[in-house]
């Protein structure tokens, strides 16, 4: 899958606030998310995001 920052990805689970639309802000080792519902951010390590990635929505 091709993804760079600030491509916006939906992940398999929803966040809390009840989207599950977010956008790539660092990009490494490990993967910076920001929730575009809520502006949440996490981080995950790469093999973690690549697992719960559903799909690719826009690469701004």
């Amino acid at each position: 899958m091709e993804y760079d920052l600030h491509t916006v990805v939906q992940m398999k689970k929803p966040h809390p606030c009840g989207t599950n639309e977010w956008e790539i802000v660092r990009m490494g080792m490990d993967i910076k998310l920001k929730c575009l519902g809520c502006g949440h951010i996490v981080m995950l390590p790469r093999r973690e995001f690549e697992r719960k990635l559903k799909k690719i929505l826009s690469a701004d």
